[in-house]
């Protein structure tokens, strides 16, 4: 069974900086995409960044130029580096793979797959 497993969440003051990770396991064929978006309270779920399998990647407008995302394909990890946080930035940040399983020897179509959330707060 497909786990995320996020951490690295926390509070910080504006201006500070967090470095979130999340490690996908469990039968996985290939990864295609990894990526984080947020959701505010009372708000969507949006967007942050994305990085294909060539480290090809894909940001928020509100948030080029202060965060960094990356991959460790070896280690089927992204890292989502947060700097010049401001307060607008807090939020459930949830990363989410498109990847495919192996089932029964098999690969099987990639589907999308999330993780459980970690919260960013950004206060002084």
């Amino acid at each position: 069974q497909v786990q995320l497993v996020e951490s690295g969440g926390g509070l910080v003051q504006p201006g500070g900086s967090l470095r979130l990770s999340c490690a996908a396991s469990g039968g996985i064929f290939s990864i295609n995409s990894m990526g984080w978006y947020r959701q505010a309270p009372g708000k969507e779920r949006e967007l942050v960044a994305t990085i294909t399998s060539y480290s090809v990647t894909n940001y928020a407008d509100s948030v080029k130029g202060r965060f960094t995302i990356s991959r460790d394909n070896a280690k089927n990890t992204v890292y989502l580096q947060m700097n010049s946080l401001k307060p607008e930035d807090t939020a459930a940040y949830y990363c989410s793979a498109l990847l495919r399983t192996i089932v029964g020897g098999s690969p099987e179509p990639s589907r999308r797959y999330w993780g459980q959330g970690t919260q960013v707060t950004v206060s002084s």
